[in-house]
């Protein structure tokens, strides 16, 4: 299966446009999980055993991880997720952007060493830095287009006068993506949950892409405004709405992994509910 059917079909069997990101702190660890490289892995096993019926995708993001010195341990949870999730996407979130062989050990981390279906990008370096991703067959990429923070005004929001039409940067993106960047059908674009507006604009212009929207949970987007903006019709290509800190740590007890269950169907039901 491409990475985009394993999506429709994640969709599908869990009822979902969900994702759970795994974004791991040690100092946010309830008693009894350790603080330490196992302990991370401890914890983020527990919260997909907890959620794994209930998602579209899970998102770890790979600086959590790595700054613990827990590579290893993000090793043996994307085995264990493929244990207990099998049919769930993962996207690694790692942001990269490079060129030539650089990109290439890059493209090799994510799909040979940890096995993501799909990676998050940087295309601030063009399409040599996002072509080696794509000689992954049925894997997939997003794009950074539109992304939450406020200093991605600072670039995504100017306009390129050399461009015909004078698009604002995302907007370039975004047609590049949904058209001659997209050679495979592998492309999805990154656009924040706090910019409904543009999560619209984005998807006049990429309306088959898969988007993955971060920002809804303890960032402040709305789950009704996301849904409504990213899916304007029912050909209109899927969306994953990742919710990361507000469901890993909606209890700081040893009920840790019912509460963020609880946080996952509440989320997940808004989500439906909006999508009517």
């Amino acid at each position: 299966m491409t990475f985009i059917e394993r999506l429709r079909a994640a969709e599908a069997a869990n009822a979902s446009m969900l994702c759970v990101g795994l974004d791991p702190e040690p100092a946010r660890f309830p008693a009894g999980i350790a603080r330490d490289a196992a302990g991370i892995h401890d914890f983020c096993a527990r919260i997909v055993e907890a959620t794994a019926d209930l998602v579209i995708a899970f998102k770890p993001q790979i600086a959590y991880f790595a700054a613990h010195r827990a590579e290893a341990e993000l090793e043996k949870l994307m085995a264990h997720m493929r244990a207990v999730a099998p049919g769930v996407p993962i996207i690694l979130d790692a942001k990269r952007g490079d060129i030539g062989s650089t990109a290439e050990q890059y493209a090799k981390e994510a799909f040979e060493r940890y096995g993501a279906d799909a990676v998050t990008l940087s295309p601030f370096m063009g399409f040599d830095s996002v072509a080696p991703y794509l000689q992954y067959e049925g894997k997939g990429a997003f794009l950074l287009c539109r992304t939450s923070n406020p200093g991605g005004d600072d670039l995504q929001n100017q306009r390129l006068a050399s461009v015909p039409g004078q698009p604002l940067l995302y907007e370039h993106v975004a047609r590049l993506a949904q058209g001659p960047w997209n050679l495979n059908g592998q492309l999805g674009l990154v656009v924040g949950a706090t910019y409904p507006q543009e999560i619209e604009r984005v998807r006049q212009l990429a309306p088959t892409l898969p988007l993955l929207i971060p920002g809804v949970g303890a960032q402040g987007g709305d789950a009704a405004a996301t849904v409504k903006a990213g899916l304007p019709g029912a050909d209109s290509g899927p969306i994953i709405v990742n919710s990361s800190r507000a469901i890993l740590y909606a209890s700081s007890g040893a009920d840790f992994a019912q509460a963020a269950r609880a946080a996952a169907e509440a989320t997940r039901a808004a989500l439906q509910a909006a999508r009517g």
